[in-house]
């Protein structure tokens, strides 16, 4: 992989901040007044006009001030250039069945691979006005301040969230018994509904650990930089290495990693709804 400098990065973190903070702006105009909700295939799986339009944004800015980087984005699919080093993962609104409730629980995620490794994430809420950022070796902040992962150092201590993907009424490979288990387990288990702000609430302190399957790239690629620059741990569910493209990810303050992935190799599935 090339290796960047870190004026690079921080130009690449300006970026996706500037491009996170007009798709921001738009979700926020739209917020209680959506006149358009669809169905993209999956019961639960929507898209609004929000979506639609912050993705716009997005693109305007990334093609202004880097034509030549691809683009992986949840709306518009692959862009650019495939062969290119550098591919942006971005979702204009992650939480977008929250939004449609105006349930105050959504975010623009982007996040910057290169060579498939994240490198630089941004992660605007725009109901609670958070900016979170973060690029490699430069740390990890929350509006411009810099955050840090919980000490919690028990899972009997720590308040875990997850969420449930789009084919769970589909498959037995879903993680309701984990749910349950994890619940009994822990102080709490949460569920929110959108990945991107899961994993930024496990970079500031806020959640202990985090897993969940049946994700895409631009769920998790900013947030995965965020959890790591803020000293946590990000892992496939055995703690290998997380491979991206499947969809499953373990996200800890590193403290209780070895303990909540143990547990969840333990559970067997929940097979009886499907």
């Amino acid at each position: 992989m090339t290796k960047h400098t870190s004026e690079q990065l921080q130009n690449f973190l300006d970026i996706a901040t500037e491009a996170a903070l007009a798709a921001g702006a738009i979700l926020q105009g739209y917020l209680g007044n959506l006149e358009a909700v669809e169905e993209k295939g999956r019961p639960g799986d929507l898209v609004t006009e929000a979506d639609k339009n912050a993705e716009v944004a997005i693109l305007d800015v990334l093609r202004r001030h880097l034509p030549h980087h691809s683009i992986l984005a949840e709306e518009s699919g692959q862009l650019g250039d495939t062969t290119s080093e550098y591919l942006w993962a971005i979702d204009p609104l992650d939480g977008t069945t929250n939004y449609a409730h105006q349930y105050p629980f959504f975010a623009v995620s982007i996040g910057l691979l290169i060579d498939g490794i994240p490198q630089v994430g941004a992660i605007f809420d725009p109901f609670h006005n958070e900016l979170f950022r973060a690029a490699k070796g430069l740390g990890a902040t929350r509006n411009r301040r810099p955050i840090g992962v919980s000490p919690t150092s028990q899972l009997s201590k720590s308040l875990l969230v997850t969420g449930f993907a789009y084919d769970r009424r589909e498959t037995a490979d879903n993680n309701y018994a984990e749910f349950c288990k994890l619940t009994h387990l822990t102080q709490g288990v949460r569920r929110s509904g959108a990945a991107s702000l899961d994993l930024a609430h496990i970079a500031c302190g806020r959640l202990d650990g985090y897993w969940e399957r049946g994700l895409s790239p631009w769920d998790i690629a900013a947030g995965i930089l965020l959890v790591e620059e803020a000293g946590g741990k990000v892992t496939s569910y055995d703690g290998s290495p997380l491979i991206i493209s499947s969809g499953r990810i373990l996200a800890t303050n590193g403290k209780i990693h070895q303990e909540l992935s143990t547990e969840l190799l333990q559970i067997s599935p929940l097979k009886g709804w499907v």
